[in-house]
Formats: C-alpha cells, sequence, structure tokens
C-alpha cells in the first residue's frame, strides 16, 4: 500500500518547494517502499561535491561582468554524473543539488549507466549577445575542466542553453586537452558528433508514456483529449506526436497564455517557442475554428476538464493552491518538478495518477546516452534507430515501473522511485563504502 503525506505534508507547501526539498521528501518515501540500508539513503541525499565558480565576462562594451556558475554531482555509483548545464538569473546551488538528484533517480529508472549531475550559470541568457554567450560558455568550460570528460561527468543543454552551446563547450574543453572529445557534453548538433533525434527526445518520451498511460486506464487514445502547458521543445513535440497518433490536443500555451478549443487544436500549425518565441497566443486568431477557441491564462489551462494534462513548462506549477481543482484525469509530467509534494499528496486523495517527469521526460538523458555512445565509437545513427532504439527503452521501463504500481500498490511516482532507488542502492551495496 503507497504511505500516506501526514496532514502537515497535504495541507501546503508554502516553502513552494524547492527542488533539494521536493527530492528529499520524495527520496524519504520510496525508502519506506524498499528494504534499502539507512545509510545508504542517507548518503543519497546529499551530493558527492557542489562546485562553485566565478565566470568573469567581458562585455560586447568592453566592461567587465562576474557571474556564479555552479556545478552539483550528486551520485555516481552507476556512471559518470549527466545532467544539464542551464543558464537562468535564479540558478542556484540548492537547485542543481537538488536537480541533480533528480537526474540520479532518472537515470536509474532507465537502467542507464549514469548517475546525476546539474549545473548553470546565474544569467538571464537573453541579456547576452551571442558573442558574450560564446565567451562565457568557453570561460565555464574552463572553469570546470577537471570536472568533467567523458568519463567522469557528461553535461547537456538545459534551459537558456542549446546545441551551440554545447558546441562550444565541447570545443573549448577539446583546446583545453589538446584533441577532439565530442563526448565531453551531449546535445550537440549532428555535424560535430551530435545524434539527431536529441531535441525532439524529451517530448517524443513524454508522448509515449501518455500514450501508454490512455492504454494502461483503458482508454482509447482517438477519444482522448490533451492538453499540455508549454510549447517548448518537450510540449510541442509531445503534443504533435500525440495528434498524429489520434489524441485530440485541445489547449497549449506558451509564457503569454493558452489557446483552448474544445475541437481540438491543428499544433502543427504552431511554431515552438525554439521555431518562433513565444507564438502560441500569437497564431490565437488564425487557429479559432468558428467561435470555439478562446484564450485562457496558463493557470486556467491547468484546470481544464481533459482527459490527459501534460504540464511541459516550468516546476511548481501544481501546488496545494490549485491541486482541488485539476479536473484532468491523468497527469504526465513533461517538466521536471511540475508537481510540489503537498500537491501530489492532494491528487493521489483525489485518485488522479500523476506518471513522474523522471519516467516520463527521460527520453532526453536517454538519447543523450545514444549519442554518448555514438561518439565513443564514433559511429553515428540513423535518426530511424534513434526513435526505435528510444522506444524500446521507455517501454521497458514503463514496464518495470507499471509492475511496481501493479503489485505493491504504489502510486507512478513511488514505483518509479522504488524502481530507482532499488538500483542505485544495490550498486552501492556492492561496491560498498570506503574506509
Amino acid at each position: 500500500m503507497s504511505t500516506t503525506p501526514s496532514t502537515d505534508e497535504m495541507a501546503s507547501d508554502d516553502e513552494l518547494d524547492s527542488a533539494l526539498i521536493t527530492a528529499r521528501r520524495q527520496l524519504e518515501r520510496a525508502a519506506t517502499h524498499v528494504d534499502v540500508d539507512p545509510g545508504v539513503v542517507e548518503r543519497l541525499k546529499h551530493p558527492t561535491r557542489v562546485q562553485q565558480v566565478s565566470v568573469p565576462l567581458e562585455r560586447d562594451d568592453g566592461s567587465v561582468e562576474v557571474f556564479t556558475g555552479y556545478r552539483a554531482q550528486h551520485d555516481d555509483v552507476r556512471g559518470p554524473y549527466k545532467g544539464g548545464l542551464r543558464y537562468h538569473p535564479e540558478v542556484t546551488a540548492e537547485e542543481c543539488i537538488g536537480l541533480s538528484m533528480w537526474m540520479t533517480w532518472k537515470c536509474a529508472v532507465l537502467d542507464l549507466p549514469f548517475g546525476g549531475g546539474k549545473g548553470g550559470i546565474a544569467v538571464d541568457p537573453k541579456s547576452l549577445s551571442d558573442d558574450e554567450t560564446e565567451r562565457l560558455t568557453r570561460r565555464f568550460a574552463e572553469e570546470l575542466r577537471n570536472m568533467v570528460g567523458p568519463t567522469k561527468d557528461v553535461p547537456a543543454p538545459d534551459m537558456g542553453t542549446d546545441a551551440q552551446t554545447m558546441a562550444w563547450f565541447m570545443d573549448a574543453y577539446s583546446m583545453q586537452q589538446g584533441e577532439t572529445i565530442p563526448g565531453v557534453v551531449t546535445g550537440k548538433p549532428p555535424v560535430i558528433g551530435g545524434s539527431y533525434g536529441r531535441e525532439e527526445a524529451p517530448g517524443r518520451s513524454t508522448a509515449i508514456i501518455a500514450r501508454e498511460a490512455v492504454d494502461h486506464y483503458d482508454r482509447d487514445l482517438s477519444n482522448t483529449t490533451v492538453a499540455v502547458q508549454g510549447f517548448g521543445s518537450v510540449g510541442a513535440n509531445a503534443a504533435r506526436l500525440l495528434e498524429d497518433w489520434g489524441a485530440t490536443v485541445v489547449a497549449v500555451s506558451d509564457v503569454n497564455g493558452a489557446i483552448y478549443d474544445p475541437g481540438g487544436i491543428d499544433v502543427d500549425a504552431i511554431p515552438s517557442h525554439d521555431e518562433e518565441p513565444e507564438a502560441v497566443t500569437s497564431y490565437a486568431t488564425e487557429l479559432a475554428d468558428g467561435d470555439s477557441a478562446r484564450r485562457l491564462s496558463n493557470a486556467d489551462l491547468l484546470e481544464l476538464d481533459v482527459d490527459v494534462l501534460i504540464p511541459a513548462a516550468v516546476g511548481n506549477v501544481i501546488t496545494a493552491d490549485n491541486a482541488d481543482a485539476i479536473a484532468a484525469d491523468i497527469v504526465v509530467e513533461g517538466a521536471n518538478g511540475p508537481t510540489t509534494f503537498a500537491a501530489d499528496a492532494i491528487l493521489e486523495e483525489r485518485d488522479i495518477p500523476v506518471v513522474p517527469d523522471i519516467l516520463a521526460n527521460a527520453g532526453g538523458v536517454t538519447v543523450s546516452y545514444f549519442e554518448w555512445l555514438q561518439d565513443i565509437n564514433r559511429r553515428q545513427w540513423t535518426l530511424e534507430r534513434v526513435n526505435r532504439e528510444l522506444e524500446e527503452h521507455m517501454l521497458d521501463a514503463w514496464t518495470d515501473v507499471r509492475a511496481e504500481v501493479e503489485d505493491g500498490g504504489l502510486t507512478w511516482r513511488d514505483a518509479a522511485y522504488v524502481v530507482a532507488l532499488s538500483r542505485v542502492a544495490e550498486a552501492k551495496e556492492t561496491r560498498g563504502l570506503w574506509p
């Protein structure tokens, strides 16, 4: 049976859970379902190390500004640390630690030979010119040089970074090492060792898991309505695939708001955020089907009466304040940490299944693993092979998690954590603790 959170846990999330607070709570809860040494659980509450660095940047006008960068390395018992680098004003050491913990679980759920890492720079990427972004990235690579490497720690794109950022990082690292080392990062352009399908992978995996969840609950995808918050790489690709597979996408949103049409939206007609930033609301008029389409706020989208809700924008959007108003039958997390711990408990009480981020959006790190293999072997895979292998990995992970749901009466999140924690704990117990 699932462990019911305390009344205090369910009442509110006034702290508005940081990634670290949420990750630790989820670990503690998962540990109640697994026969694991308490010492291992205690070790997993803490990162192996966190590096803070100063990253000086000469601006285009000749002035110098110093930014703060971080790299958190949570656990590498199963393989090199793996996780993104984000450029965002609110990047902190604590956030990086929490996100690195989620990466550990995500890699373990997919049974990938990686541990968890995460890092970034506290900077608004919109305030940087392309030349400034390149200089900042190359200096950051220098500051992290001794921490990263194909067998140590392998960064990837994240919020505010992209394939070009990874290309600059890889080039700077390679120049420092005196040889081309494409495997130091993933998410690069294919022309320099990147993998086809990497950018679309988190959205593709979210769609795959949403499809499987619909089938698990004996529903027909062709009669399924879907609302997607966020139309970046994850949300747009998930929405487009689900539409291709027969679902009716009735709502999508960007940072400015949402468009809702109960008759369905032609999501292929809307550019993703990467293709045209903030395009959803600007296309609202063109997408109107008679008088049925209307604009909504992002908050209103979350409360639509749909079969599947996919929060694919940012974290902490489903909270204790709106969890009672969620009307979807199934929630599939496309973003990292969109549901607070308190909201999770409320949705569980309401029998609304939540398929967690560490399973649903794990396509990114899975295709990053494929890219890492391609770099090591210096042999590029076709897009068809990438998508085929991704489908197989996601279905294997889904089967493992579903078995825990069915056998143990667990929530999807608890089940995913049980799978992940069991694998990490077994590796730790097998390797032992250095005296």
